[in-house]
């Protein structure tokens, strides 16, 4: 199982070379495409569904099928398909696996496709989206989403508990004491790490960040975990939950959407689950911590599956799918990788939900300076053996250092592997 992802993906291409390939599609001009994504929205399956309407108008003889898989078990489900000789035609790539999928030669290479493509305008992907999804100068994956995480905050939680509303300069000392008596005054959650649940730790990078951690190394070779800078995010972190209960701790679930917290870190594609007129709410930047300002970005790649049997096809609907005018209507949900869109008014066209300082704070701003969420080749492995490792600091009592120092002793045989 150690190598499950990395042998998973890599099958891709010794199946590629059986059949499909960059030229592959059926001889009579039709296909069936799935692509396999993570979301079940219903506003951003109505977008897809648009745009896939608009292409087969002129291609009459291709359909399209979005495939949601559930983010949790999205990466491990894609790679069981690959493996299986199921793969979808295209697929959404989390950046965790990014170096994974990328270098195993499981994505056939866009960059000839996109530069042929009338009016597509490859030039205009700004090369800090694009970094992750190359290889020897080949993009691999268009950046589907480059999101930084934002938090939203509900403004009458905060005015029930006495708290003054929250502004963009604000510190984690100020969102822990704030979150903490939004719970003892409402009995409500304080602040919530979406998609966290004591089991996603690379969301953790949300708050990690601010004190100048890393998981590993910038070439990925050396554990980070239990350098101090780590050891005092993840001892306030753990302060948080356990004494101040400024977070929610294991076993107890709070959504904000649903307003259930006064405060959540996510990206701005969740605004679609804001009720009209359900509470008062606002969006900043994440608090600055001790090592200063900082923003942290999501991505997802969306790329072409060498085992496919409609290749060429699939290249094609990525070209349309991700076209200027497309990612102009898809970054009402997911800010773009075009630098010519990414700015607070071009954006506001398409998110109704957020004002254009909103965007400009936490979108155009947190992009230009964000570092992205941690990643790494055999991402699987590394991620299942981080997450145990992790288990004994989510009680009470813990010992930071060193349940850290068994983060490392763990992940170090991984990781330069």
């Amino acid at each position: 199982m150690r190598k499950h992802l990395a042998l998973a993906v890599a099958a891709t291409a010794v199946l590629a070379g059986c059949g499909g390939g960059e030229s592959a599609g059926s001889a009579d001009g039709k296909a069936d495409l799935r692509m396999t994504i993570w979301t079940s929205n219903e506003e951003h399956l109505a977008l897809f569904d648009e745009i896939a309407a608009g292409y087969t108008e002129t291609h009459p003889d291709v359909t399209v099928k979005f495939d949601p898989i559930p983010f949790e078990s999205y990466t491990t489900t894609l790679t069981t398909q690959i493996a299986g000789g199921n793969g979808p035609d295209l697929a959404w790539v989390l950046e965790d696996s990014a170096p994974d999928f990328v270098g195993s030669g499981a994505l056939t290479p866009l960059t000839e496709t996109l530069q042929k493509t009338e009016g597509y305008e490859l030039d205009d992907l700004s090369d800090s989206a694009t970094a992750l999804w190359k290889n020897d100068g080949d993009l691999y994956a268009y950046p589907f989403s480059t999101s930084p995480f934002g938090v939203f905050v509900n403004n009458d939680l905060l005015k029930e508990a006495g708290q003054k509303s929250v502004t963009g300069d604000w510190t984690w000392d100020e969102a822990f004491a704030t979150a903490a008596k939004v719970h003892e005054e409402t009995g409500e959650a304080g602040i919530v790490v979406r998609d966290f649940d004591f089991k996603g730790w690379g969301n953790l990078a949300t708050v990690w960040t601010g004190w100048g951690a890393r998981a590993w190394s910038e070439d990925g070779k050396t554990c980070e975990f239990n350098r101090p800078p780590m050891v005092a995010a993840m001892t306030a972190l753990h302060q948080a939950v356990f004494e101040d209960e400024a977070m929610p701790g294991p076993g107890t679930t709070a959504d904000f959407f649903a307003g259930d917290a006064a405060m959540t870190i996510t990206q701005i594609s969740r605004a679609s689950l804001l009720e009209e007129g359900a509470f008062d709410w606002d969006l900043v930047p994440l608090p600055s911590g001790p090592s200063g300002d900082y923003s942290v970005v999501g991505q997802a790649g969306l790329g072409v599956l060498k085992q496919g049997a409609n290749v060429a096809a699939a290249e094609e609907f990525l070209a349309y799918f991700t076209s200027p005018e497309n990612s102009e209507k898809l970054a009402q949900f997911f800010p773009p990788a075009r630098t010519s869109q990414l700015s607070a008014e071009t954006m506001a066209k398409s998110n109704p939900l957020l004002s254009p300082e909103q965007l400009q704070a936490v979108v155009v701003e947190g992009i230009e300076g964000g570092v992205v969420k941690p990643s790494h080749t055999d991402s699987a492995q590394i991620a299942q053996t981080v997450r145990s490792s992790l288990d004994p600091l989510w009680k009470p009592g813990a010992d930071v250092q060193g349940v850290l120092d068994g983060v490392c002793q763990q992940i170090t045989p991984l990781l330069g592997s």
